[in-house]
């Protein structure tokens, strides 16, 4: 068995093809776009290099084939939050077999150990935690753009290899057609009408001012979490032009009140149910099937994050983004499910608003660490 990183043109697209290696066979399986995994790797493309550093690797057998990959990297923002000195692993893919598993996990460990790591979470990503974030355990089914999927047998794996769980992140799904329970939509209804309560969806025509009213809610609304770092600027911008090919301003509403922002949520139609064909590919011919897809409609959305500040959580903000939402999304007749993902185990009031909704359970991922 052969560990090799990757450099050079040759090994970056090996890298690429470890993944339709694996899923060749699985239906499920969305494969995401090249340039999405790339643009990680890219200082250009990903500001998380300002204050950290990548590498990553590829492993074939004695034969020459394909069997493996990872990516090692430390955030420095967040590496020395934790009580050990803690990196971060990702875009694990592997055959099912533990000793070509462990010698890429061992990869990575001696790599992070030598930049004075004593620690690694893993499978997350170098860059917000919204997209190739935490392993899959259950609900194997096809995959919303950005969300990690993985074959079962991963999680044996990672645990074979000494990693424990840190917390699980929780998917539920909302029939879109089905009405909200009762209390939801009056508790709903009247926050709308409370005097000095407003509520707009985005426009992209003043998309820095709502950045900026997002990075505001965002930085008040987690500021109490274990080892939350705040958002700056840059990645919020990289993260709403990332957004802007597949945005529709409608779905995505942030709430005032006396004209301070609030409350955010924000949803995205899923591109996955137009790229799954491309096979990873983004040239001219994807471009326009894409283009014309999204005309065409897709219909599931996924609501990638919720924010609401601290002084005005219990306010029924996010009830009140939901009925405006509704009353957008069904006269369209388009979308039928809303994949509520991914909220930790930990936001019970998050979990709680799901509940509310009555959206049901629909995967698990699980963010895992390993001591060395």
């Amino acid at each position: 068995m052969v560990i090799t990183e990757v450099k050079d043109k040759k090994t970056k697209k090996e890298f690429l093809k470890v993944a339709r290696e694996i899923y060749r066979n699985d239906p499920v399986w969305v494969c995401p776009l090249d340039n999405d995994i790339e643009n990680v790797f890219n200082p250009a493309k990903n500001n998380f290099h300002q204050h950290g550093i990548i590498t990553r690797w590829i492993a074939k057998d004695s034969s020459g084939n394909l069997t493996g990959r990872i990516a090692a990297f430390i955030n420095n923002k967040k590496a020395h939050s934790y009580p050990q000195p803690t990196g971060g692993i990702g875009f694990f893919e592997c055959i099912n077999d533990q000793d070509t598993a462990f010698m890429l996990f061992n990869t990575a460990k001696e790599w992070l150990i030598k930049h004075n790591m004593q620690a690694m979470d893993g499978p997350v990503n170098f860059g917000e935690n919204d997209t190739f974030w935490g392993l899959l355990t259950e609900g194997f089914t096809q995959p919303s753009y950005g969300m990690n999927y993985n074959p079962p047998y991963y999680k044996t794996l990672f645990e074979s290899y000494g990693f424990y769980p840190l917390y699980q992140q929780i998917t539920n799904h909302l029939d879109v057609n089905k009405p909200f329970p009762e209390r939801f939509t009056k508790i709903a209804q009247w926050v709308i009408k409370k005097p000095g309560y407003t509520f707009e969806h985005l426009n992209i025509k003043e998309i820095d001012r709502f950045a900026a009213d997002f990075m505001e809610i965002y930085n008040d609304a987690w500021k109490d979490f274990e080892s939350f770092v705040p958002i700056d600027k840059q990645t919020i911008a990289e993260a709403f032009n990332k957004m802007k090919i597949i945005m529709d301003e409608n779905l995505i509403w942030f709430a005032y009140i006396n004209n301070e922002p609030a409350s955010f949520v924000i949803i995205l139609p899923d591109a996955n149910q137009i790229i799954k064909p491309f096979r990873g590919k983004l040239g001219l011919i994807e471009k326009l099937k894409f283009l014309y897809y999204q005309w065409k409609g897709v219909s599931r959305m996924r609501a990638i994050v919720m924010g609401t500040k601290k002084a005005y959580q219990n306010h029924g903000l996010e009830s009140a983004m939901f009925i405006k939402l509704k009353q957008y999304v069904l006269p369209l007749n388009q979308y039928k499910e809303l994949e509520l993902s991914w909220v930790g185990d930990f936001n019970d009031k998050m979990l709680a608003i799901h509940e509310a909704t009555g959206a049901v359970f629909g995967k698990k991922h699980v963010t895992l660490r390993k001591i060395f």
